[in-house]
């Protein structure tokens, strides 16, 4: 059984990518699942100085572990003025010192999702271009536009042609 790992790249406490991410995530056949939240992350501002007074926080010590435990991991990304939310860069600056390859080579499905129509295509063009580089290894990639339009908190993704294509993704990583 595969042990999925999914999170919503934000620390919104109604974040509409960590509904996408766990959705997601429960489409995997003959899996587990494990949502986190980011808010149990939290760390102060990533600096060097900190860094050298103080040592890496042990929370990016457990983030970087339950990276390592996953088979796939599964990330939606929340787009703040075109790039990564700032909760989730400062996670990944403090995990990146404990290895740069992040990810750790692990197969990985990067999402996004918006208000808007074009459901977060922006951060997910730079985590496309960006995490391979961080040890992913991308295996689809996937942006929900118009999320009240296109997705119910119990139906999930609501427009067939949209939900197909997450299937489609997901089945060709299992």
């Amino acid at each position: 059984m595969k042990k999925i790992l999914a999170f919503g790249a934000s620390s919104s406490a109604t974040s509409i990518n960590k509904q996408l991410a766990t959705y997601a995530a429960h489409q995997f056949a003959n899996a587990t699942v494990e949502v986190l939240d980011l808010n149990d992350y939290e760390m102060p501002i990533f600096s060097i100085d900190k860094e050298t007074k103080t040592g890496i926080p042990q929370l990016a010590h457990v983030f970087f572990a339950k990276l390592g435990g996953a088979d796939v991991i599964v990330i939606s990304f929340a787009e703040h003025n075109g790039a990564y939310s700032t909760a989730f860069k400062n996670i990944l600056d403090w995990t990146s010192r404990i290895n740069g390859k992040t990810l750790q080579q692990k197969p990985t499905l990067l999402l996004a999702t918006s208000p808007g129509p074009r459901g977060g295509a922006s951060v997910l063009e730079m985590a496309k271009n960006r995490f391979p580089f961080q040890g992913a290894d991308v295996k689809g990639a996937f942006s929900l536009p118009s999320f009240a339009t296109n997705f119910d908190a119990e139906k999930g993704i609501t427009n067939e042609e949209l939900k197909a294509q997450l299937l489609e993704i997901i089945e060709a990583i299992e």
